[in-house]
């Protein structure tokens, strides 16, 4: 008895240990406040946006995939469904609801009910100002496990409209020639999936500070 008494505090150290080291898991998961580019795994280009409208449609920002991976326009900065809801240096959970900021012009990730040009599906643009727009800015992370891991191809299925953020292929001419149409579908299938690649991500870490840059 008295021997159990004495293991007791080393063992509820022990537990303590596991799980502040638990709230530091996930070292490979994309973050809260990180930033980063996006590959379509099926037609190897990247989420993109810029200072272009589109000349149909909403005539809001257009959003397009580029096969360059070196362009600063594709940089996207994950953010909450609403402020405070997504800690910086938080990881992502699968299933968890997120803003998609595009860093240059400081427009969010957007679609709603008006055709694509190209493919006739849905239109996805950018929307908003200074990261804030409206409702229909949220996206579902859609991954396997418990933490949208870097290594990992997931979905974005939009809340609004329940389409999947997606690329088929269809190619701009004048004035983005080559860059690809990003349009929403209502199915979930090979189009759809999406890496995390080049970018700063924000380490799951207690100090907020501390990040990793790729």
């Amino acid at each position: 008895m008295r021997v159990g008494c004495r293991l007791f505090p080393l063992l509820l150290l022990a537990l303590l240990r596991r799980l502040c080291h638990g709230r530091e898991a996930a070292p490979s998961a994309v973050t809260c406040g990180s930033v980063l580019k996006l590959l379509n795994t099926r037609h190897s280009v990247r989420l993109h946006s810029h200072e272009v409208k589109y000349g149909s449609g909403s005539g809001q920002q257009s959003v397009t995939g580029v096969e360059a991976s070196d362009d600063a326009n594709s940089y996207w900065r994950i953010r909450g469904k609403s402020d405070g809801s997504c800690q910086r240096g938080t990881p992502v959970k699968c299933g968890q609801a997120i803003r998609l900021t595009h860093v240059n012009t400081g427009k969010n990730l957007h679609t709603h009910h008006f055709p694509s040009p190209l493919s006739n599906n849905q239109e996805v643009s950018a929307f908003g100002d200074d990261g804030e727009g409206d409702d229909l800015d949220i996206w579902i992370v859609q991954c396997s496990g418990t933490y949208w891991e870097r290594e990992d191809a997931v979905r974005f299925k939009h809340v609004g409209t329940e389409v999947f953020l997606s690329i088929t292929g269809e190619q701009y001419g004048h004035p983005i020639r080559g860059q690809r149409e990003v349009h929403g579908m209502p199915t979930a299938n090979h189009h759809n999936y999406w890496k995390a690649m080049e970018g700063v991500f924000i380490k799951p870490s207690m100090d907020p500070a501390k990040h990793d840059e790729l």
